[in-house]
Formats: C-alpha cells, sequence, structure tokens
C-alpha cells in the first residue's frame, strides 16, 4: 500500500460498500439484532489499514479484504452462537464469501481479460455502493431476492410485506440501480 496514509485510506474505504454488501449476504438476518455488519467491517478495514502491506491491484485486495471479513465476521457469529455451537452447521466463512463475491460477479458478465477483469473489479464496487445507497427496504428485497436467491414469497414474510408490495420494492429498487450504474453513479442523487 502507499506510505500516504490518507491515501490508503481512501483507497480501502472505495471498499466499504462492497465488505458490507458481502456481510449483509452472509449474515442471517436473525442474526443482525446480534451483530452489526458495520462494525464488522469497520473492524475489518481498521485492520487493513493498520497491515504493514497490502495488495497493489483491487482484485488482490478485494479478495485480501475478504478472508480479514470472513475472520472478523467468523469470530462476530461465534460469539452471538457460543451458547449455541452446533459442528454440523459450521461451515468455511472464506469459502461463503468468495461464493458470495462470485454471485456478485455473475450479476456483470463473466470476463477474462486483465483489463476486463479490472473493470469488473470497478462494476463490483459502483454495483456495492449503488446498493449501499438505495432505501433498507428496497436493498434488503433485491439483495434477498437476487442475491441470495430467495424466493418473492419468502421475502415478502421475512420483511412482513405482502408479495406485490415485495415485488414492487424490487422493481423500483432495479430502476433505481440500473439508472445510478448507467449514468456511471455520477448522478446529483444517488438510488
Amino acid at each position: 500500500m502507499s506510505s500516504d496514509p490518507e491515501e490508503q485510506a481512501r483507497r480501502l474505504e472505495r471498499f466499504r460498500p462492497y465488505l458490507l454488501l458481502l456481510t449483509r449476504l452472509q449474515l442471517d438476518p436473525r442474526l443482525r439484532a446480534k451483530v452489526d455488519p458495520s462494525g464488522v467491517v469497520q473492524q475489518t478495514l481498521m485492520e487493513a489499514h493498520q497491515a504493514a502491506a497490502a495488495p497493489h491491484s483491487d482484485g488482490e485486495m478485494a479478495a485480501w479484504l475478504r478472508r480479514l471479513l470472513a475472520n472478523n465476521l467468523g469470530d462476530e457469529v461465534r460469539k452471538a452462537h457460543a451458547d449455541k455451537r452446533d459442528a454440523r452447521r459450521e461451515q468455511s466463512l472464506e469459502a461463503a464469501l468468495a461464493d458470495s463475491a462470485a454471485r456478485l460477479g455473475a450479476v456483470l458478465a463473466g470476463q477474462s481479460s486483465p483489463s476486463q477483469r479490472a473493470v469488473r473489479n470497478e462494476d463490483l464496487l459502483r454495483l456495492a455502493e449503488a446498493l449501499e445507497a438505495l432505501p433498507d427496504a428496497q436493498r434488503e428485497a433485491v439483495e434477498l431476492h437476487y442475491l441470495r436467491g430467495w424466493p418473492l414469497a419468502d421475502v415478502a414474510e421475512h420483511l412482513g410485506r405482502s408479495k406485490s408490495a415485495v415485488a414492487g420494492l424490487l422493481h423500483r429498487g432495479l430502476d433505481k440501480l440500473r439508472d445510478w450504474l448507467q449514468d456511471g453513479g455520477t448522478c446529483e442523487e444517488p438510488p
């Protein structure tokens, strides 16, 4: 990483929405009362900032931050389940985060050249930023339905809304995301 702490902080800050999105995707919605996604991401970014060396490319940086996030999220989930530990439910959080990142990448077209991967990484960061800017209900509906693969009925039950209300949230959320991403994230007003 750069020796300039401000530049280092700016570079890491670009990954905050991406890490928040991955955290929300991996954290069981029932645990959100016990585990604060923002706190887990803040801890991850703080550890990354304090590290002596970090990857130079955005792709390597994203992978490195996912590993840090997996460790921190695992710690928080273990604390939340300290008295309810069940070895059958355990899985590799790092693998699950990598899988979520792959699903996010699938939202954008699969590209293979180094320059195309760099563009895709930028697009992933922009998508995470756009999702973060959506109203909470729209963001959660989009994440649960499109990124977690929940059926509409399950999303409706989780959000305590009718299926038609959730369909409206999804429609409005996707419209806002599409507009924001087509404008390059430079609209006067985020989604």
